[in-house]
């Protein structure tokens, strides 16, 4: 049985990104039952349903940056979309995600540093958990708008804690003022019900720079 408490602390207080592999490394196979059972983890049903709301195709080629172990795909799959990619920089975590069967291509990357991926070359992204304490900073938005297309639609949470203090509301003003995309709907919602966390939930549609 896993240590929930020490082990969800323990991807807080990572100070690198291979302290923070690690991390989820330990975590990895017990991941789903500690978040959903333990810790009410409904972050990736409110930003599912979002996404969906927005989105007219099931067809759409969708990525699931920071895709963990394929919760978000799972629930997009259960909703009809068969066109998903995964992308995460825990290889342990993209085991899991690959065990779900839901993903066309699974990938690992940093969302730190320019990612792998073609400009424009998916019709949404979901990130979904990544954007909290000791993972990725705002500066990865920039990644998400280059690879998604014009139009298309970028969906992520935000916890707690760091839509101001850590500089993503400054950041997401910026790329509004400067016409990267559009503000169509941010919410504050339910993310870990048993811990009483919430989390910003951000859609925003791509404009054609």
């Amino acid at each position: 049985m896993s240590s929930t408490p020490q082990l969800w602390t323990a991807t807080y207080e990572a100070q690198t990104t291979d302290e923070l592999a690690d991390a989820y490394k330990a975590w990895a196979g017990d991941y789903d039952r500690d978040t959903l059972d333990t810790m009410g983890y409904v972050g990736p049903h409110a930003a599912v349903k979002m996404l969906d709301y927005h989105l007219d195709s099931k067809s759409c080629r969708v990525l699931d940056a920071g895709c963990g172990t394929g919760l978000v795909g799972e629930l997009l799959n259960r909703m009809g979309y068969e066109n998903v990619d995964a992308m995460d920089y825990s290889e342990a975590m993209l085991d899991e995600a690959e065990k779900k069967g839901v993903y066309n291509q699974l990938m690992r990357d940093d969302m730190n540093h320019t990612l792998g991926i073609p400009d424009d070359h998916y019709d949404a992204t979901i990130c979904v958990g990544t954007f909290t304490y000791a993972h990725v900073g705002p500066h990865a938005l920039d990644e998400l708008v280059r690879v998604t297309r014009p139009g298309g639609y970028i969906c992520f949470t935000i916890r707690d804690g760091l839509y101001k203090e850590h500089g993503y509301r400054n950041k997401m003003l910026k790329m509004e003022a400067s016409a990267k995309w559009e503000l169509e709907e941010l919410i504050d919602h339910d993310y870990l019900i048993k811990e009483n966390v919430n989390a910003k939930f951000c859609t925003y549609r791509v404009l054609d720079n």
